[in-house]
């Protein structure tokens, strides 16, 4: 399956028709336990925290969207990152680059700092910069790109060689950019994680994490924090993960065509100050996404000329709902120091750039047009 092209992989990786009955669709095997022959005697699966078939299936289609050997399915983006972080020993280092989801910013300060977690953030994004970053008791990189909310782009590759040259583990959170537009394990990445809730399901109906890797040990090793921590999908959202996934390449090229069109406009209008969006030729990853990924995704960042008109803008939307996360069909708008990023530190918010002025959009599938038109009369309130 693997020498197959993306679209074919989505539908049928791991999605064999079930051998019992025929079924074409994977069942949801709603299941706690399963029937041995004897005690230890049973068909592959004994309790549904341990394995699912329906996970199992899951684990195995999103192994092959992104190049990898082994999946891994959690309850949550959050509870795959806990899994990938449990790595690491106290006393141990992870460098990361600044600019990440709030929410990765407390696990690595406020619940693993507590147990000995050393946290090293790196502001710019050259790669010399984290190579300066790295110590003997560095054991783990960790980037997102493109970055949340500013879609930042690192050079994945390079940083990769540099970690690894410092025996250094490299992880990508690749949630905004999904295995359609990069695969960061083919750039030199050790182990990719996503939030299944965003583009991977599509329709904003679960909450959901994943980790891939082609390292048979490390696999090993959180697979174990997996069944133990007990933090997995339920088979029904597992289903629904598998359901979104096999119409994940037409919804990114509908989902880049809107944002394309929205980043066009935005650039243009005197109420913004500026727009954060990789397919533009001024954003200074352009070039660099051009090389590593195979397209821009979905997501509009930009910030308001006004600090007054906030409350007003996102008040006066319509079809973009005010809203946290990222990647339904349905258009999101964000507040990012305020929502998603406000566990963050006010002063490190701002020296990021995440101000009172930034508003993050997730462009969904509706007509461009009719989004531009919402964004138009909430920009002119």
């Amino acid at each position: 399956m693997q020498n197959k092209k993306f679209a074919t992989r989505a539908i049928h990786a791991g999605q064999e028709a079930d051998p019992s009955t025929g079924a074409t669709i994977v069942p949801i095997y709603a299941t706690s336990t399963f029937t041995q022959e004897t005690p230890g005697e049973h068909k592959g699966y004994e309790y549904s925290r341990t394995g699912n078939p329906t996970r199992s299936a899951l684990q195995e289609c999103l192994a092959s969207l992104e190049g990898a050997r082994y999946g891994l399915a959690f309850s949550s983006g959050s509870a795959a990152t806990d899994a990938v972080v449990n790595l690491l020993e106290p006393g141990e280092n992870l460098v990361s680059c600044s600019e990440v989801y709030g929410g990765t910013f407390r696990l690595f300060n406020s619940i693993y700092g507590r147990r000995g977690l050393q946290a090293t953030y790196v502001d710019d994004f050259r790669p010399k910069s984290f190579a300066n970053a790295l110590t003997p008791k560095t054991r783990m990189v960790w980037l997102e790109s493109p970055t949340n909310p500013l879609l930042n782009i690192f050079d994945i590759q390079s940083i990769a060689k540099l970690a690894h040259n410092n025996g250094t583990l490299v992880v990508v959170d690749n949630t905004f950019a999904t295995p359609y537009l990069q695969n960061p394990l083919a750039l030199g990445a050790d182990i990719v994680v996503h939030s299944t809730t965003k583009y991977l399901n599509g329709h904003s109906d679960l909450i959901g994490g994943a980790v891939v890797t082609s390292n048979q040990s490390l696999h090993e090793e959180m697979g174990f924090y997996q069944n133990a921590a007990g933090a997995v999908p339920s088979p029904f959202d597992s289903w629904l993960v598998l359901r979104g996934i096999k119409t994940l390449k037409v919804r990114m090229e509908a989902h880049q065509r809107g944002a394309d069109e929205i980043a066009s406009f935005l650039q243009d209008h005197a109420a913004v100050e500026k727009v954060y969006y990789p397919g533009l030729k001024q954003h200074p990853g352009h070039d660099l996404a051009l090389k590593q990924m195979n397209g821009w995704g979905g997501m509009v960042s930009f910030t308001l000329s006004d600090p007054a008109r906030v409350d007003s803008f996102f008040r006066k939307l319509n079809l973009f709902a005010v809203a946290e996360s990222l990647g339904g069909v349905e258009s999101l708008a964000c507040h990012p120091c305020t929502m998603t990023h406000a566990t963050i530190p006010e002063e490190k918010r701002k020296a990021l750039g995440i101000t009172s002025q930034l508003v993050r959009l997730s462009v969904g599938l509706e007509d461009p047009a009719d989004l531009i038109e919402d964004l138009q009369e909430a920009l002119e309130a």
